[in-house]
């Protein structure tokens, strides 16, 4: 059973479609990115999942459950726009939001603090969240997210605001759940976060799915045809040789873009003889690479009349 079906959902706010037509399947005990440009409809899709407003048309199916109630008592949702109350304590505002989400005060009394513990937040308890730093009230913002143990997570630009230890913190604590068998959809601008976490992801743009699907199938398609090659000896003829379409330079290494249709084998068989082959390593795209390919065109348009 997947985590997660987004069958053909369409979003519009008058006579903007700010989704259209998405559909994914997550399965369950991964991480998946959620990703696009800024306005590419991801906020809006995921307060379609979390039920906060709804598709115009078409489906979601959350887990095996069977109503919205069910469905929220087994997602944790750590919102882009935070949702703590400035002038409660940090303990305090955590025991309430973890009554709503319908733990036992008992049990909240014993998650609180080793939470508080492992964030690094102890000696803030009784502390107002107003006199948190931004980067506190994020943590404090995923601990309220997982205080009921959910089993869907649904984390919407976790990382901002978090120095670098601390978004090393995060991430540890994401893969620890993901190893604990928890579903995790993660929605954020940084791809090397998104590539370092994320098992599949689901792209889209202007309110379109572009791609979805596990990451390695994505990389595989959209390999760059590119070899990285450290060798002794001169190697000046490369450039010459009918595989080849171009020669970079990367330190050390030659950057070798091979024509469309020409394999690396060709290339390594050309090479083999006549210098040295330190280093010959078929290059895998990047998720920015990717990311910039499919949806670069579109950066720096116009956004007044998208929304998130």
């Amino acid at each position: 059973m997947d985590a997660l079906i987004l069958d053909n959902i369409r979003k519009s706010f008058g006579s903007v479609r700010a989704v259209d037509g998405v559909s994914a399947q997550v399965p369950p005990g991964c991480v998946y990115g959620l990703l696009g440009p800024n306005g590419a409809g991801k906020t809006t899709t995921i307060r379609m999942i979390m039920n906060i407003i709804r598709p115009d048309s078409g489906r979601i199916q959350i887990l095996d459950t069977a109503s919205a109630t069910e469905a929220r008592r087994r997602t944790g949702y750590m919102p882009e726009e935070r949702g703590l109350y400035p002038k409660m304590t940090l303990r305090g505002v955590l025991t309430y939001l973890g009554g709503i989400a319908g733990v036992r005060r008992d049990a909240l009394e014993r998650a609180i603090p080793q939470w508080l513990d492992r964030m690094g937040l102890k000696d803030w308890a009784r502390r107002k969240v107003e006199e948190l730093s931004k980067g506190m009230q994020q943590k404090a913002q995923f601990i309220a997210c997982v205080l009921h143990e959910p089993e869907l997570l649904i984390l919407d630009e976790p990382f901002a605001g978090l120095d670098p230890i601390n978004q090393d913190v995060l991430q540890d604590l994401i893969l620890a759940m993901r190893q604990a068998g928890k579903t995790i959809i993660l929605s954020t601008h940084n791809m090397a976060q998104a590539e370092r976490l994320c098992d599949g992801l689901l792209l889209i743009n202007r309110g379109r799915k572009v791609l979805d699907g596990p990451l390695q199938d994505i990389r595989a398609r959209y390999h760059t045809n590119v070899v990285s090659l450290e060798a002794d000896g001169a190697t000046d003829f490369i450039a010459a040789l009918p595989m080849v379409e171009r020669v970079g330079q990367a330190g050390k290494r030659l950057e070798i873009t091979l024509n469309a249709g020409a394999s690396s084998q060709d290339l390594l068989a050309a090479l083999v003889h006549r210098v040295h082959v330190r280093v010959f390593e078929e290059k895998s795209p990047t998720l920015h690479e990717i990311f910039v390919r499919l949806v670069g065109s579109d950066h720096g348009q116009d956004s007044q009349s998208r929304v998130a």
